[in-house]
């Protein structure tokens, strides 16, 4: 195959022909200079952080698609379904992965639960976490987001990171606005990557302190506009990263989107691509090839660095993509893991009773939703109780939000959330991070209810509108469907479609729900225990009755 090499080890672009034997790169041939005419080989794009649950597909059909955008290799974190199945969730993301060609490099999650200020499925403790990393497939320790238990020397904390050391894995970094000393103790532990900078001044600040920072272009956050000028004065430090991506936004692209805006962006196209190659792998150490003599052929076609338009993928000398098709065969796979309590639900339980009488005011805290941001607002606004109760207030854009124990039968915790700009019905998730319990946003208590019990059945995501429920069925953890790309895509959208008909204007609006109960990333959010102050990490002090 003759084309323009792209060597992102060499750093620099010529002429070249690429032979290919038994799945290796065995010879590469100098041939001149860069020439425009002819397609781009380029070493296989790779996800240096992302939750393949997000997706709400199995590891399978994740690569099936993600190979038609030029990716090749993705470093997962199996935090979520750990969060519901613990060691059994983690087994079947690898077992499942390993039945397609995709280059799967799975780590520890080093937080399950996140925190003790939740109800998860699961716990894995320091020794649990040591018997993981003792496996051949398992490259590192996932995102550490217990950061103030890494700041203030909990002991299973420090013990997750010693343990990581000793076995030579590296450690994942989640520490969203930390500076100062409170950050030198951070990366003091080893912790060398962090996906979570929300300024320049934050990621510079970071790298200064020997951190790699992986750009995120997610579903519900991206960092790429705010981050991407690092690409200037910091390319070895940077790789791209989705995070959490979502059916529909998987099926337009993946990292080869943030890898084409950079370019046209006018940043280094060499610098680019190592950004979402060379630096992930060498970062994790992981057997993916770099169109070097000996390595496996991983690489891409592509017609030229600015549209970057994929023509072809190969993993291991196989080509997997082509011309925008999947060449990875669908399987139906049979095995769907979950755990869901069955519980049934009427409006009163989504009542949000006050000690007041009638007509009185009462101080109450809100949830305020940053749209395409995973940071919220810590609001505050004075409600009036109505016969003894709070209920929404839908032209001041102020909705109720429920987080549901699904592992025990424990009472709703119930709040108030800003600015999702839902006017009528309910929307629901089984996918509510990090513990994944059943998270909600309504108008109604009685639509609230109603949609609870049908996401009680198996797990989903749903909308219940003028008494309607339309479900997207997660069977895998709750989380993930059993249905292809296509069919999971479609259904997504439709619901989309509804909610936004139905007043919300957030980009990704299930999404964001979602993490409406992630207590690790600032300001305010609710679990299944109650309101949470991320910033003081305790519990909000409310008490509306």
């Amino acid at each position: 195959m003759i084309g323009n090499v792209v060597d992102v080890v060499k750093h620099q672009i010529y002429l070249g022909e690429i032979l290919v034997k038994e799945g290796k790169i065995e010879k590469v041939t100098y041939l001149g200079e860069e020439n425009n005419t002819y397609s781009y080989f380029s070493p296989g794009l790779v996800d240096a952080h992302i939750h393949i649950e997000s997706t709400m597909i199995s590891p399978y059909e994740f690569a099936r698609v993600a190979v038609k955008h030029g990716t090749v290799a993705a470093i997962c974190d199996p935090h979520e379904i750990a969060n519901v199945l613990g060691k059994r969730g983690i087994d079947y993301m690898i077992k499942n992965g390993k039945c397609s060609p995709f280059k799967f490099y799975f780590g520890a999650p080093s937080c399950v639960p996140a925190t003790n200020f939740e109800t998860s499925g699961a716990v894995l403790n320091s020794s649990d976490i040591e018997t993981l990393l003792q496996r051949d497939d398992i490259y590192f320790l996932a995102e550490m987001m217990n950061y103030p238990g890494v700041i203030l020397g909990d002991e299973e904390v420090t013990k997750k990171l010693a343990l990581s050391r000793k076995y030579g894995k590296p450690i994942d970094g989640h520490a969203p606005l930390l500076s100062g000393e409170e950050l030198k103790k951070y990366v003091a532990q080893g912790i060398t990557t962090d996906h979570e900078c929300n300024s320049l001044r934050e990621a510079e600040e970071k790298i200064r302190l020997g951190m790699n920072i992986q750009i995120r272009g997610g579903s519900a956050a991206s960092n790429f506009d705010k981050l991407i000028p690092l690409m200037e004065k910091y390319p070895q430090k940077l790789s791209f990263c989705s995070d959490d991506k979502h059916p529909d936004d998987l099926v337009e692209g993946h990292i080869n989107l943030m890898v084409k805006r950079a370019i046209s962006m006018g940043y280094n196209a060499l610098d680019v691509i190592t950004a979402a190659t060379l630096n992930p792998i060498n970062h994790y150490k992981i057997s993916v090839g770099l169109l070097q003599k000996g390595d496996a052929a991983d690489f891409i076609v592509v017609d030229n660095l600015f549209d970057f338009n994929i023509k072809k993928t190969f993993i291991d000398g196989n080509c997997v993509a082509q011309n925008g098709r999947s060449l990875i065969p669908y399987k139906v796979f049979k095995r769907l893991p979950n755990k869901m309590i069955s519980r049934k639900f009427v409006a009163s339980d989504f009542e949000i009773k006050t000690h007041l009488p009638y007509d009185k005011e009462i101080e109450v805290p809100i949830i305020g939703v940053i749209d395409g941001e995973l940071i919220t607002e810590s609001l505050s606004q004075r409600m009036f109780s109505k016969k003894g109760k709070l209920e929404v207030c839908i032209d001041q854009d102020i909705l109720k939000i429920a987080v549901i124990n699904r592992y025990k039968k424990r009472p709703i915790a119930l709040g108030f959330v800003k600015n999702f700009g839902l006017k009528k019905g309910a929307i629901a998730s089984s996918i509510a991070h990090d513990s994944h319990n059943v998270v909600m946003i309504g108008c109604s208590d009685e639509e609230m209810a109603k949609l609870a019990n049908q996401i009680f059945k198996n797990g989903g995501i749903g909308i219940c509108v003028e008494g309607k429920v339309q479900m997207l069925p997660l069977p895998i953890a709750g989380l993930m469907s059993n249905r292809n790309i296509k069919q999971v895509g479609r259904m997504y959208r439709r619901l989309l479609a509804i909610a936004k008909t139905s007043g919300c204007g957030l980009s990704s609006p299930f999404m964001s729900m979602s993490f409406m109960s992630l207590l690790v990333i600032p300001s305010l959010r609710l679990s299944d225990k109650g309101l949470f102050d991320v910033n003081s990490f305790s519990y909000k002090n409310i008490n509306f009755e």
